[in-house]
């Protein structure tokens, strides 16, 4: 071996020093992502000399109970991507200004010394407000200060205040969780204003309204260890390991535990391979299947083999053995509302009887009043609002009947609908009568109710289906399969598993939900159809069991003092926070371009609540929402033609001298149409909303349904639709006597880290930090940390953070006020009927003022009135300072309340927290967001023992039953921010959320309820099946059922649209993708190495053929409402007549001009989309059914779009 040379030179190993200098680090920081992913993961952030070089998963995530695996590694491929965004090329780097904006607002300040007064000479020319809104999205930026772009977003707040109302400024930010303060710099700025926030639960479709409709809850689900219980899981709509990175291990892992995993979706998507069955259901046609699933369980396990622990369970945490009152009708008996415990001669003193209600007792024969309703729950006496069977006017015991078949009942023919064949069957159930204040009244139980509404015949008589095979009776396995594709055998075996699955491990059964199915019009019908199959076999409130919807990252967990500090209320009581699926559908006018709802929306012809009530389901969607502005069932702002300043100075001038004269005046102004609400006539110059703030979020293309609308009624600049509008003859609340206006905002600002889409079009976009550059929370559904964003490095360039910027502001915005607002303004502000209040029990009946049907009462009949004080030379201290109403008013949520006097007593005194001092008093900090963190920790239950314990103890004297043990072991737990700096820290149990997190059990919602006995927060108090609010029965929804989708033809989108001869019209989805979060990741580098450097159209093979497409060819895809070109996939897992492009592209990026639009550049995923509002999650006022912020509305929904396709010829640039 004589060859061989030792060669010892130090060069030749000189390559080794790139390697060893790319891994050397100076320190390490936690950090996470403030991305609407759900991961929520723990990241190290590894500095060198300043600069971020990587990111690594952590690995220190405390482990939970035994037998559960470990959390990490947590991450994925996005987030091990992310800090090439810090350096990018498209990095906003510095404050830009909109080049016409500029040149106008530089030589207004030459002849303006006042700022004000400068931006009023622009936005009061037509001429020159045109000419920088026909500039937007396209270009033009320039490099300004920080001086200038402050001075002059400060003076259009000032003059918008002056001239038009604070109403009249808005912003938009979604998902709080992802960065809890980042959502609350902005959103204090606005309410300390008077201005409004828009929703995004919502607005995004990401809010499951079935989830308010059925357990009087936003959302709570488990986190993603429990899908380890679990014995069965079915998964529809969520493709985990493409939206649930980081979580989707448990899923396999549960299979080698012995878990079966269905996965029900139209394509062969990527979770499917985890799967033991995938069920190729019709895209949208979920419900259709859940149903049938729903007949068998009735059928066999309740009905002719009785499962004991099933009818156990819905007798107890249902409304099934509630009784319904039967309503002779001119067709035959229809069911009605819930019968009223007042109506009995027995509980006639009640307080709220008319909110408590009755079930069959089988111990005493007779109607009886159980505990746990909303009646009991806002009581002045408490201790009765629990899940006992006891009568709580007696104290004895009951024993509800879930049925009342016997010998003393009678059957009755009741008419049930069945709208996917439009067919109308007349079938039995059993009934007694019984006497009440208004004579006899015929009555049965929700349980026999569901009986014949899912076909099962039990020997009574009328039209059932004859057996499964039976193809025309609804909803059996035949019946199903004209809908879903699905084989009816597949039905009976699935169903069956689920059944005795659920029996054997008494509820170990789930759902695991997310957009595919919330995006869809009927999304709630579909939801509540898989949760009738929860509910009926015991699953909801059990660890491994229940609906688990997973989409927006919405548990923000310290809940209680984040409201509190991101709504002002420490400082104003009553907050602006606006329904984004109705403001946007309003005010971008896209109600203009539809007729009555009914062209698409299966609803019944009569029903039980008479035909004046009736009439809801027959009108425009507009004209619903202004009857639901009107009855208080939902927010609008602005809320007057007039400034709501100089309705207060009218009423003074007409003799009031306080808060409440001044209101009476104004509601008599409405009462004699001397007033209206802006909703009635948004096309008016005055009901305009003006200032537009947007940050961390991309509002003008990802979240704009109905983009191009956007664009031409918000923006006044180019757009691509070709769509005109047709609401004239269809409308009559709503003014649709003007032109569509164009532009309606004065000033759109971008709070950015990144040149999207928004900033494209905004007029001024600031530099925001990133994830690795300030401090922030962040908490998530899918696990039960809380997760710290670090600065591990200072901003880049000019960039600052969220609540630098929104501080900055309110610093500039308080020192213009000290000339043009210098003295206390008052302001009235308008709320709509509150879910967790006592508003749950203002409207036993839906009454319209308006119609002279009823007096306007606010807070009963219409919208709450409060005056509010602002003092606008303080908002900058105010901003920086936690106020005294927190400490007055305590802090609670979902209807939790706590005290925290002596905790802000404790920070005020003493020396290891920063204090503000101003005006002779001194307060809390939040001047710096650690200091707001740390803030938040320390008021918070989730991270404050003792704060968990006295709201246990408040929730006990409403229950009536011990609870606070539940605190107890933790009341010395104390949580700050440098301890989650220094390791992931789970939350303590909380009765702000429904599940328990003892001794390392992984959360699990309503666990809190079952074990304990605690109502859900509903009309009944239990689990709902039946809906009996009015607007529920005229719309044909108070019982599961099914509708079917749209029909293209009625929804509109291709009227006017020309079709060729290799076009085809596709139903056109736009799901959540792998190689982006929404628009965040897709134009990085590495996402769109990974992918094809574009977000292409997925079309069928065969329809491909069709349009002589092969893979890669470019395409247009066109309808009414606007374009889009981009490449196309050709793929066998694409069912026909269906085309995918993932949510979501950018208009920054390979898009190419449209011949079809005259050679316009064309749009991204949401140039296709209109909003379509679905009217019965309008109603209000009443129950669970009542408004919240992102927890009740209409959802923008997109998924019954269709399109036309057809291949791009010619590319052009």
């Amino acid at each position: 071996m004589t060859w061989i040379k030792d060669l010892i030179s130090p060069k030749t190993r000189s390559w080794e020093e790139f390697y060893r200098n790319r891994w050397q680090h100076d320190k390490v920081v936690r950090s996470t992502h403030g991305v609407n992913c759900t991961g929520g993961c723990s990241w190290n952030i590894y500095v060198k000399q300043g600069i971020v070089t990587w990111e690594m998963q952590a690995l220190d995530y405390p482990l939970l109970e035994d037998g559960l695996p470990p959390y990490e590694p947590r991450g994925c491929q996005r987030g091990i991507s992310y800090s090439w965004y810090l350096y990018s090329p498209i990095r906003v780097k510095y404050p830009y200004f909109r080049g016409a904006l500029q040149d106008l607002w530089r030589e207004a300040r030459k002849k303006f010394d006042d700022p004000v007064e400068a931006w009023a000479s622009i936005v009061n020319d037509p001429e020159s407000r045109a000419r920088y809104q026909r500039a937007r999205g396209k270009g033009g930026f320039r490099r300004a200060s920080w001086d200038e772009v402050n001075e002059i977003i400060s003076a259009s707040v000032i003059h918008t205040i002056k001239r038009h109302g604070s109403d009249r400024i808005l912003g938009f930010s979604p998902i709080p969780a992802m960065s809890f303060l980042s959502y609350a710099a902005g959103s204090r700025f606005l309410q300390l204003l008077g201005g409004m926030n828009l929703s995004f639960y919502d607005w995004y479709s990401d809010l499951p309204p079935a989830s308010p409709e059925v357990f009087g809850e936003q959302t709570d689900v488990c986190e993603s260890a429990d899908w380890y219980n679990s014995k069965f899981l079915a998964v529809m709509g969520s493709n985990l390991n493409m939206t649930r990175t980081p979580d989707c291990h448990f899923a396999a892992e549960s299979r080698h535990n012995g878990t079966k995993m269905v996965v029900l979706a139209p394509d062969f998507s990527q979770v499917s391979k985890y799967a033991d069955q995938w069920i190729p259901v019709h895209a949208g046609q979920d419900g259709a299947f859940w149903q049938a699933v729903n007949h068998v369980i009735l059928k066999e396990f309740h009905y002719e083999k009785p499962t004991q622990y099933f009818l156990d369970y819905t007798k107890r945490y249902t409304d099934s053995p509630f009784l319904i009152e039967l309503v002779k009708t001119e067709n035959g008996f229809e069911a009605g509302r819930l019968v009223r415990a007042n109506k009995l001669s027995r509980y006639k003193a009640e307080e709220n009887g008319e909110w408590k209600f009755l079930v069959w007792d089988e111990l005493s024969d007779a109607p009886r009043m159980p505990g746990g309703t909303v009646g009991h729950r806002w009581e002045e006496t408490g201790g009765k609002w629990n899940l006992e069977f006891k009568d709580t006017a007696t104290g004895e015991e009951i024993d509800p009947r879930l049925s009342l078949i016997g010998d003393s009942s009678r059957p009755t023919e009741v008419i049930f609908r069945e709208f996917g064949t439009d067919r109308i069957f007349k079938r039995c159930v059993p009934t007694r009568t019984i006497e009440t204040e208004d004579g006899s009244v015929v009555v049965t139980t929700i349980y026999d109710l569901l009986m014949s509404q899912f076909g099962v015949d039990r020997g009574l008589g009328g039209s059932f289906p004859s057996d499964y095979d039976d193809e025309e009776g609804s909803y059996t396995p035949a019946w199903q399969e004209k809908f879903s594709g699905v084989g009816r055998e597949t039905v009976i075996k699935f169903a069956r598993e689920w059944a005795i699955t659920a029996d054997k491990t008494e509820g170990k059964c789930m759902v695991i939900i997310g957009a595919g199915i919330n995006h869809w019009y009927h999304n709630n019908l579909m939801y509540r159809s898989a949760k009738t199959a929860l509910m009926l076999c015991g699953c909801v409130g059990k660890n491994g069991g229940g609906l688990n919807h997973y989409v927006g990252q919405e548990k923000l967990a310290p809940v209680a003092p984040w409201s509190t500090l991101a709504f002002a209320k420490d400082w104003v009581p009553a907050s602006r926070l606006q329904n984004a699926p109705s403001w946007h559908y309003i005010m971008s006018e896209q109600w203009r371009y539809e007729r009555e709802f009914k062209e698409y929306y299966s609803v019944p012809d009569n029903s039980a609540v008479g035909d004046q009530l009736g009439k809801m389901a027959h009108m425009h969607a507009a004209d619903v929402q202004v009857k639901a502005v009107r009855n208080g069932w939902l927010p609008f702002y602005p809320q007057f033609e007039k400034k709501n300043g100089e309705l207060l100075k009218e009423a003074a001038e007409n003799g009031a001298t306080t808060d409440a004269e001044s209101v009476e005046y104004v509601v008599k102004q409405l009462k004699d149409k001397k007033l209206k609400f802006s909703v009635e006539d948004p096309g008016a110059p005055e009901n305009f909303p003006r200032v537009w703030f947007i940050w961390r979020g991309n509002a003008l293309l990802s979240s704009a349904k109905g983009h191009e609308y956007f664009l031409k009624h918000y923006l006044g600049t180019h757009t691509n639709k070709i769509a005109e509008p047709c609401v004239e003859g269809s409308v009559e609340d709503i003014d649709c006597s003007s032109e569509p206006p164009s532009g309606k905002m004065d000033l759109v600002v971008d709070l950015n880290f990144r040149m999207d889409t928004s900033a494209l079009y905004s007029d001024i976009v600031l530099p925001a930090a990133t994830w690795y550059e300030k401090a922030d929370l962040n908490s998530t559904d899918l696990h039960s940390f809380i997760h710290p964003l670090s600065e591990a490095v200072p901003p880049s360039w000019e960039s600052r953070s969220d609540w630098e910027i929104f501080r900055g502001l309110a610093k500039k915005v308080s020192k213009l006020a000290e000339k043009h607002l210098p003295e206390p303004v008052k302001d009235l502000v308008t709320a709509a009927l509150a879910h967790d209040s006592k508003d749950e029990i203002a409207q036993p009946s839906i009454k319209d003022w308006s119609k002279g049907e009823c007096e306007p009462i606010p807070g009963k009949s219409m919208p709450h009135f409060k005056v509010v004080e602002r003092h606008y030379p303080s908002l900058y201290n105010q901003f920086i300072s936690l106020g005294p109403l927190a400490r007055q008013n305590g802090m609670g949520a979902h209807g939790v309340k706590y005290d925290i006097a002596d905790f802000y007593d404790d920070v005020v005194n003493s020396q290891s927290y920063p204090l503000v001092e101003w005006g002779g008093k001194k307060y809390p900090s939040l001047k710096r967001a650690e200091e707001a963190a740390n803030m938040l920790l320390y008021f918070a239950p989730e991270t404050n023992g003792e704060l968990a314990y006295r709201a246990y103890q408040y929730v006990e004297k409403k229950v009536g039953r011990p609870l606070a043990d539940l605190g107890e072991k933790s009341r010395n737990a104390r949580v700050t921010y440098k301890d989650l700096q220094a390791q992931p820290r789970r939350i303590l149990n909380s009765p702000c959320w429904s599940g328990l997190v003892t001794n390392g059990r992984a959360y699990a919602p309503f666990t809190y309820n079952y074990e304990r006995l605690v109502p859900w927060r509903t009309l009944t108090g239990r689990q709902h099946f039946y809906h009996d609010h009015e607007g529920y029965v005229a719309f044909g929804e108070n019982l599961p059922t099914y509708k079917p989708s749209p029909k293209p033809a009625a929804f509109g989108d291709i009227k006017l649209s020309e079709q060729g001869e290799k076009t085809l019209a596709l139903n056109y989805l736009t799901p959540h993708g792998k190689w982006h979060i929404h628009s965040t990741y897709y134009d990085n580098n590495r996402m769109l190495t990974l992918s094809r450097g574009i977000e292409p159209l997925w079309v069928n093979d065969e329809d491909a053929i069709e349009m002589g497409l092969n893979d890669n060819d470019w395409v247009e895809a066109y309808n009414d409402n606007g374009v889009v070109c981009t490449r196309c996939v050709v793929s066998a897992r694409i069912p026909r007549g269906v085309c995918i492009q993932y949510h979501s592209p950018e208009r920054t990026l390979s898009i190419p001009k449209s011949p079809t639009r005259g050679n316009r550049r064309a749009g991204g995923h949401n140039s296709l989309t209109r909003i379509r509002l679905k009217p019965v999650l309008m109603m209000g006022g009443y129950g669970q059914y009542t408004y919240h912020f992102n927890y009740w509305g209409p959802t923008g929904v997109n998924r019954d779009t269709f399109i036309l396709v057809k291949k791009l010829e010619k590319l052009n640039w």
